[in-house]
Parts: C-alpha cells; structure tokens; sequence
C-alpha cells in the first residue's frame, strides 16, 4: 500500500510521506499531534510496554520503504527483546541499578526531557509537562479509560513522536514484548488450517506492529545499549540473539508455525533441508556411533551417511522400511543412537511404522527422526505416533511456492537445541527473507495439500488402470504394501505419485517431453506440477545396473501434482500417454 501525499497516523507510530526523516530542525508548522493511544494501547494489552527505535532507525529506512506500508509498516517496527526473567522476584540487571532514580523520577512533578531516540516514561497521574524529542514514543500504562486525558498537565510532542503516561514501575531499560505464550491456539483454533495462518502472530510475536504480516527483519547483528547491557546478556539476565546466525524475529515467527502443526516444544529452520538433516546427524550421532536408516531415501542424504559419516567412525546398518526384523538385529547387535528414515519415502513413497520402530527404538534407547517431507504436516504427525524428532525439506510443501530453499527440525526444546548448538557453529543460516516467504506459504498449505491429495489419489487411480503404465507407486492406492499402515498413521497421502511407464528409457523420455503443463525439474510440492525421471534427474551418473540396485528402473516417473486443475492435468497426462 504506497503512503498517500498526506500524513498517516497510526496509533503510536507516526507514518510520513516526508522523506527527509532525519531532520531535527523541522519547523514548528510541521510537529505532527498523534492521537490519544489509550485504545491501542489497551486493546492489543500493551500498557506496560515500552517502545523504543535503535539508533538511526528511521534514517537507514530507504525512501522506497518509507512509502511502503505493506510489509514493514514505515517507522512502525522496533525490534523488541525480551527477557523469561523479568517476572522473578527480585529480578533487576545490573544495567538496571545505574536507571532505578531516573525510573522513579518519572513520577515526580518536576519536568522531564527525553533525548533523541529514547523512552520518556511518566506518572498518570503527573502534573508537571513531558517533554520529548525526535524519534521518541512512550507507550501509557491504561488505568483509566482515557489516560491520556487524566494527566493533569499539558503533554507536548516533537517531530514524529508519541508522549503519553505510565506506570513509574515499568523498566526503561529493558525493551518487552509479547511472546508467544505456550501453545494456546487449540482453545480458539480447531483445525490445522486456522493454526498454519495464525501460529506465531495472533497471540503475539517478538517483532511490536500493528501489521497483520510479519516483518523482515533484515539484520546481521543486535546492539546493546551500554556494557552494562551487554553483561546482563553474558550473564543470562537479558535475553538477546545478538548475532544474526543466533536467531532472527521473522524466523521465529516461521518456526513457531511449524512447531505448532507438529505439536512440538521447539522448531529450528535452516538454510535447505539437507542443512537441517546434516546438522542432526552430526549433533545425535556421536563420533565413532552406529545408526540405522533405510533402503529408500533421498540419494544426498544416503550419500552423505556412506560416505561423510564414516570419517567420524559412524557406521549405519541399512534395512528396508518394512524389515521390522532387520531392526530388532541392528538395536541387538549395535549400540545405535539414532533410527533415521524418510516415510513416506523418496521415490517409492514407502511407509515406516512408525509407533512400533519408536517403541523398539526407544527400547534400546535410540532416538527415532522421521523425515516427514513427503506427507506435510497436515497428512501425517510424526511425533504423535513416538518420533522424537521430525524433520521437512520446507523447500517443498511447506513453502509450496518453488521459490525458497528452507529444512526444519521439530522436536523437544532437549534434542533441538543440541542441533541449535552445532548450528550456531557451522552456518547454514536461514536467511529473513526467505523465512517470510516460507510464513507467507504455510498460510496456504493446507489449501493446497487437500488439493494435492486430492488430485494425486485421482490420478494414481487413472494410472493404475491405464494400459501404458506397468505399475504405481502411491501409499493411497489398495496395492501399495504398506497401504493400510498409511492409513492408520497418515490423514492424506500426499501429491507425488510415482509409476513405471510400458518402455525403456527413451519410450519414457519421450512421454516426459510430450507432457505440456509440468516442468521438467528435481523437485516437488509446489503449486506447478513438476515431473522428473529418477534415472536421469538423479542417477545419470551411475550405470543402469547400479541404478537397479536401487529400484530405479529407466521407465521410473516421479509427478509432483501442482494445484492445477485436475481435468487439466488427467488430459495433459493421457494425451503424453498417448505419444508413446
């Protein structure tokens, strides 16, 4: 929404169109009187908050972004930190002590002054005048219906800013805001849908605006006021992500989504989904380790276990998905840390059971992850069933746009945060924007996954009976092995299907290329249908007998239905069969 000629006032912030924010000898003419914020401030329970702009806040904002509200909200957004302490009794940082006077102080009748790009914090029931400078806002504590009227004295403000009365309790120093609390959102949202859009924003977020979309929080690094500030965080008494590979407001916000699909205590993206599963891998096997895994994966993730792994001693056992008894021998005979598998799997969508691995597993005192990329939260919920860890290419369903690379890892605050420690080491940083775009994407994804299955449950059918396909692959047709283990542990079975066409290598080529609505690409989960040959998207570099080995026969076709129209995609898809 571009800034019309004419100032916009919001409550508590000011949003010009003047684009010279900087300026600290603006005429009088031009002072700007917000109006009273007793409404705002009460309504989104903000009365004890104090706001405060960084330093040059406004004046790094381009012009560009200061004549757009739709995603920052122009001079609205302050970063905000908050500290799980600042309730406890007795609770006061040494940056504190040094401001407890000037705190007390704003209660008293003699004036007080504010300078550029700090906090006035005064009495309701002060008599005397509050003056304030530039870049300056004071939030009022809502004790009465109309704070700002009680103050009996008169109340002046500068340039592009907002004075108003509050509680002397209230801590100057130290910028709160409204976290998310403990997962609430079952008592007032009902199903996966409503959370997806509304998890990690409605019942507050760590960024303060009054935008209904998250902002990027585009920033390397966090500032610290004083030492004093900066101690406090050393010694635990202040919260801060104080490096940008430490955290991110508009991550959080993405991660906090997630973790409220999958019912988990704590949620970490990364920068793709091999990052988050290479991360784990490092951070729960330990060095000289054994773990098991399964025949059918992602071809990078069986590559980096046989071959990256083994340099830190760590061995694997590797067993079909169904081979519960193959299982059983590995937990028997090694000292496994950690069952790691994909369900459904990569490209033959096979299903893991996962309440009876996580029951033997957890037996022997293994950690059990699901790679729950293929089924979506919304299809499948892994740590319900006994997973201890679930982790998502976000790249995929997730983001749903082929437009962002993102991996999370969802489990208990325990094991994520073990990953979280290592993270912090080796990179991999999810970058802001990217995490904007993986909020704005789950804010569809049930949308689209219901219509994902939908149309791929269709297909599978169409396929099954049709002539030129030897035979499909899809966890919800009646013929696939572990059909009714998918139906007891999963609510849709997902858009990819894959199937073997009637032909050889180039017969199936030539169905590939005669296909007019998917792209040729190595991924899935998006709103365009994606198609790929296995044989040739992602073992063209082995010969065909080693490809065999691993089931990927030439005439293999993975389809990634998109959000198409099914009629659409059943007339591209036969009239490619057709050609053939």
């Amino acid at each position: 929404m571009a800034v019309s000629s004419s100032a916009m006032t919001f409550s508590a912030f000011e949003c010009r169109s003047d684009p010279d924010f900087s300026r600290t000898d603006a005429p009088s003419a031009r002072k700007i009187k917000p109006p009273m914020l007793q409404g705002a401030v009460s309504a989104y329970g903000l009365s004890s908050l104090i706001f405060k702009f960084p330093p040059n806040f406004v004046r790094q904002l381009s012009n560009k972004a200061r004549r757009n509200c739709s995603n920052i909200g122009v001079a609205q957004v302050v970063a905000a930190s908050w500290s799980n302490d600042h309730d406890a009794p007795g609770f006061k940082p040494a940056a504190k002590a040094a401001d407890a006077a000037a705190a007390a102080a704003a209660s008293a009748s003699a004036p007080v002054e504010a300078g550029v790009d700090e906090v006035v914090v005064a009495e309701k029931a002060a008599s005397a005048p509050v003056e304030a400078g530039v870049d300056e806002v004071v939030v009022a504590e809502n004790t009465t219906s109309h704070p700002v009227a009680a103050a009996s004295s008169p109340v002046e403000t500068g340039v592009d800013e907002a004075v108003v009365a509050e509680n002397p309790a209230s801590d100057p120093e130290n910028v709160q805001s409204e976290a998310s609390p403990p997962f609430k959102y079952a008592s007032f949202l009902n199903s996966d849908g409503s959370v997806a859009i509304h998890a990690g924003e409605r019942l507050g977020r760590g960024i303060v605006t009054d935008a209904i979309t998250t902002p990027v929080v585009n920033t390397s690094a966090y500032f610290f006021k004083k030492t004093a500030d900066l101690i406090d965080f050393k010694e635990k008494r202040r919260a801060s992500f104080e490096y940008g590979r430490y955290g991110n407001y508009t991550t959080i916000v993405a991660e906090e989504k997630i973790s409220a699909l999958e019912g988990a205590e704590s949620t970490l993206l990364m920068a793709s989904g091999m990052c988050a599963s290479t991360a784990l891998l490092m951070a729960l096997v330990p060095a000289g380790g054994h773990l098991v895994t399964t025949t059918d994966c992602y071809r990078k993730t069986r590559i980096f276990i046989e071959t990256i792994l083994p340099k830190m001693g760590i061995t694997a056992t590797v067993i079909d998905p169904a081979d519960v008894g193959g299982l059983k021998s590995a937990l028997e005979k090694n000292n496994v840390s950690l069952y790691f598998t994909e369900s459904p799997t990569n490209p033959f969508l096979r299903c893991v059971d996962i309440e009876l691995v996580s029951k033997l597993c957890h037996d022997k005192g293994a950690l059990v992850c699901i790679d729950g990329t293929f089924a979506t939260p919304f299809n499948q919920k892994a740590l319900a069933f006994g997973a201890d860890i679930v982790i998502h290419s976000a790249t995929k369903y997730i983001g749903g746009h082929n437009d962002v690379l993102a991996g999370s890892i969802s489990g208990p605050e325990k094991l994520v945060s073990a990953v979280r420690n290592l993270h912090h080491i080796l990179g991999g940083v999810l970058n802001p924007n990217a995490a904007y775009l993986i909020i704005r994407g789950m804010k569809t994804l049930h949308l689209r996954v219901q219509r994902q299955n939908s149309t791929a449950q269709k297909m599978a059918e169409i396929l099954e009976a049709h002539p030129k396909v030897r035979r499909v692959y899809y966890p919800g047709l009646v013929s696939h092995p572990e059909h009714q283990l998918a139906k007891k542990q999963m609510t849709g079975f997902g858009g990819v299907v894959s199937f073997e066409v009637d032909g050889d290598l180039h017969t199936t080529a030539k169905f590939v290329d005669s296909l007019q609505i998917p792209y040729i690409a190595p991924s899935f989960g998006g709103c365009e249908s994606i198609v790929d040959q296995p044989a040739i998207m992602s073992y063209w570099d082995l010969p065909q007998v080693e490809r065999a080995k691993y089931g990927i026969l030439d005439n293999l076709v993975r389809f990634s239905f998109g959000v198409e129209d099914f009629e659409d995609l059943k007339a591209d898809i036969l009239q490619a069969l057709e050609t053939i």
